[in-house]
């Protein structure tokens, strides 16, 4: 059971769900009476829509796993699962229920609402995971930047399916504003996965050369991928202290909170960026930017205290 667990990574899936909930919970329902915010889906959809999302991003750990046996023999031998601890045949089929199942719900959920168009989300979502596995992330960047909008469709997905719905000509102001905000922590996450999954490549280079894929680090070698990943570090850091600057400068609190928990521990990513070179500085590395993510996102625990108050 253990190996099943980490075959699907349940941390990060438990870091998708919490962000998930913290958008309509944290950032949505405090508003609905002061506000008039509307939202769509109840309690239990919502989790539907939950258990939609992390089973799709379940179903996308495991067949990354299965096309990356040979890979991870090499990069992360002591992690290995598949073959190892579960057949490829088992994780084939777990990856075939877990598709079926988000999408399935999917396509209850877009239907229930009365929009049957928003059922492509899950759909391509499921398909990009795929091709994500089997060929995309062979191609540098291209399988970076598709990973980084699948991250950060998890969390605009509630916007889309609790606000758009409910939205009318009385309310479109509102509730647009709410769907901005989301839009907001949306490409917050892009552009820190993004960084991520690039020092991810790095760490895992040696893997990646001798199973083939053509990474951005094998491309251009370590040296100047860690300047580019470097490069693109500063510009979650410009934007972050942008936003703080324009939106939320009144709000001590909530200043203070992303300069100490967000902008510095990504200052200090930049900084370590910089002389990184060995696979256990990266691996740091990718540690603090999830940790970032986390706090990042937990943020939204101090809107009702302070934003539009």
């Amino acid at each position: 059971m253990a190996h099943f667990f980490n075959l699907i990574r349940w941390k990060n899936l438990l870091m998708i769900a919490l962000m998930q909930y913290l958008v309509k919970y944290a950032l949505l329902l405090p508003f609905q009476e002061s506000h008039g915010i509307l939202i769509t889906l109840s309690d239990f959809n919502f989790f539907l829509l939950v258990l939609a999302t992390v089973s799709i991003a379940a179903g996308g750990y495991v067949i990354n796993d299965i096309y990356d046996i040979e890979t991870d023999r090499i990069n992360k031998p002591k992690q290995l699962i598949v073959s190892k601890h579960i057949t490829e045949k088992r994780a084939t089929t777990l990856f075939i229920i877990l598709n079926v199942v988000g999408v399935g719900l999917g396509f209850y959920l877009s239907n229930g609402i009365g929009k049957p168009k928003f059922f492509v989300i899950f759909f391509v979502t499921s398909a990009l995971l795929y091709m994500y596995a089997s060929f995309l992330k062979q191609i540098a960047v291209v399988g970076n930047i598709v990973v980084s909008i699948v991250v950060c469709l998890s969390i605009l997905l509630i916007g889309i399916f609790e606000l758009i719905p409910a939205t009318t000509d009385n309310n479109k102001a509102i509730q647009t504003t709410f769907l901005y905000i989301i839009r907001d922590y949306a490409i917050f996450a892009l552009m820190i996965n993004l960084v991520r999954e690039l020092v991810k490549d790095i760490e895992d280079i040696d893997g990646d050369h001798k199973a083939g894929i053509q990474t951005l680090p094998i491309l251009l070698g370590r040296v100047r991928s860690t300047k580019i990943a470097f490069m693109l570090s500063l510009i979650p850091i410009a934007s972050i202290v942008y936003y703080v600057i324009t939106y939320l400068f009144k709000q001590q609190l909530i200043v203070g909170y992303f300069l100490v928990l967000v902008v510095a521990p990504l200052i200090y990513v930049s900084i370590k960026l910089f002389s990184a070179e060995s696979k256990a500085q990266y691996k740091h590395i990718s540690f603090i930017l999830k940790l970032v993510m986390l706090t990042g996102m937990l943020s939204l625990l101090l809107y009702k205290f302070t934003i539009l108050n």
